[in-house]
């Protein structure tokens, strides 16, 4: 348990340091978690909502800090090239999150053309019947996305490494929220880059 702990601070802390430098972008994670905490409760409610939610305003306001706001040039801060950096990242880099949101923004034309989507739904007949059946696609992109990552680090890395990323990820709302919930009122001060402190050693009892 130890050993899984320590990965896990680990993968976060190297997500941190690398990918989390502007003050923008975290304050659009934290815009990010607090919509996907939203949508893990609806998940038990209203599964449609919590897969509209979580594509459409989760997952857009973590990634546009991300492409727009996260500086790509040399890292001073950790002596590491953009390329670097994203060669050596655990999860969807920003080549891969492209892929995985072309495909999403896909998937409504295609529902569109192929309403049954090969038989997997019953024709839509009206807008909220599309609603309803595209919100059911975009839910299985993102567990998709999830176990294809997930199980692909088991064979590129190791066992651990793909279910500590798998944890990561299914935590990193809560996680943002207490990381960077100062954020906003930083920006406010004009505050916009993480000065990135050195971390702390973290030992697990």
């Amino acid at each position: 348990m130890n050993g899984f702990l320590q990965a896990l601070e680990e993968q976060r802390w190297d997500d941190h340091r690398y990918y989390h430098h502007s003050r923008i972008n975290q304050s659009l994670h934290v815009v990010s978690a607090v919509s996907f905490l939203c949508s893990y409760v609806l998940l038990f409610t209203s599964p449609a909502a919590a897969a509209l939610l979580g594509w459409v305003v989760a997952m857009w306001s973590r990634q546009v800090g991300h492409f727009f706001f996260e500086p790509k040039g040399y890292d001073e801060v950790n002596q590491a090239t953009h390329a670097y950096k994203e060669q050596v990242k655990v999860g969807y880099n920003l080549r891969r999150k492209i892929v995985l949101l072309a495909i999403w923004a896909l998937s409504p034309l295609a529902l569109h053309i192929e309403p049954s989507l090969f038989g997997l739904f019953e024709p839509h007949t009206s807008w909220d019947g599309f609603t309803r059946n595209l919100a059911v696609v975009w839910l299985a992109l993102g567990a998709a996305a999830l176990l294809f990552r997930t199980v692909q680090l088991f064979f590129v890395r190791d066992l651990q490494t793909g279910v500590v990323w798998l944890t990561k990820i299914l935590t990193d709302p809560f996680h943002d929220i207490k990381l960077y919930h100062r954020a906003p009122l930083q920006v406010l001060r004009g505050e916009l880059f993480d000065p990135m402190q050195p971390r702390e050693p973290v030992s697990h009892s």
